[in-house]
């Protein structure tokens, strides 16, 4: 099991409150905002954020043409497929919600990584998976009912969860040999395209300049999610083993649900505080330091 260094867990705790605050942002801003429109302007906004970094920290640029189809592949299962399923899922579901169901990606992840690409399992990340399982469902327990009238949006977040759980464990595996933050912003540029082509095609007749909290919600995520979040979350993943990385930031939804519920009026239930303890326990799970034999 890998300690995490200071510079990784300082960067987990960042990404923790940053992600997590933002599941109430974006019901805020999808509200009242065409939700791929919304994706797309924040998307877009974050990539002059990014390539400043690399500007900054003097990382090249260049992407070879030798990595472009790995790159397509990487960026279909990390960004495209997710960003456009979630949004969706986000406009038709409670903040907290959608963020539970968006994280069951370290599940699928665990699962994925066992069963095609042979990643050793051990009973402390089953254990950690099936803490973090349950927390899930307590989560979802008062929600079943609401869930049963939203069965797109519920369906939308469990694909994109299970597609972004492919695309960690094909990013820890990557023969890319390039500098994170270098594939994060291709990544982004290609992902913020991608949406923008949407939101032109299903959209354009929605389209009004963003104003108040829709404003606000899409300068957060121009500046804290797609500035920095993805970069994070990216040099996480292929720095962390698959099951670490993936179930480190189990949090994010704990959060997402009680910023959700001080933000947004949403009840809270001891389901939600027994989850707590669950994804602690998830978390310990694959982080707490094995104990070495003499």
């Amino acid at each position: 099991m890998q300690r995490l260094t200071p510079k990784q867990l300082a960067l987990l705790i960042a990404l923790t409150l940053v992600w997590g605050i933002n599941w109430p942002v974006m019901k805020v801003g999808v509200t009242s905002y065409p939700p791929l429109t919304f994706r797309a302007l924040s998307i877009l906004l974050g990539v002059p954020v990014l390539g400043l970094a690399l500007v900054v920290m003097k990382v090249p640029f260049r992407l070879p043409r030798i990595y472009w189809r790995e790159f397509a592949i990487l960026t279909i299962t990390n960004m495209m497929i997710w960003h456009v399923c979630i949004i969706l899922a986000v406009r038709s579901l409670s903040s907290g919600r959608a963020a539970i169901l968006g994280y069951t990606m370290p599940i699928f992840s665990a699962i994925l990584g066992a069963l095609l690409f042979g990643a050793v399992m051990t009973w402390r990340n089953w254990a950690g998976v099936a803490a973090a399982a349950l927390g899930v469902a307590l989560l979802l327990w008062h929600e079943f009912t609401g869930l049963a009238g939203h069965p797109v949006g519920v369906a939308l977040a469990l694909f994109a969860a299970s597609v972004w759980a492919l695309g960690t464990q094909l990013l820890r595996r990557t023969r890319i040999e390039l500098p994170t933050l270098t594939l994060t912003f291709w990544m982004t540029v290609a992902a913020g395209v991608f949406m923008l082509v949407l939101g032109i095609i299903f959209e354009r007749d929605q389209w009004v300049m963003p104003q108040g909290a829709s404003a606000a919600a899409i300068v957060y995520n121009a500046v804290l999610i797609f500035g920095f979040a993805h970069a994070a979350w990216f040099y996480l993943a292929r720095g962390l083993p698959p099951v670490a990385s993936t179930l480190s930031v189990m949090f994010i939804p704990v959060l997402g649900v009680f910023s959700g519920a001080l933000w947004l009026g949403e009840i809270l239930h001891w389901q939600d505080w027994a989850a707590v303890v669950l994804m602690v326990v998830a978390i310990a799970s694959v982080l707490w330091p094995a104990r070495r034999i003499a």
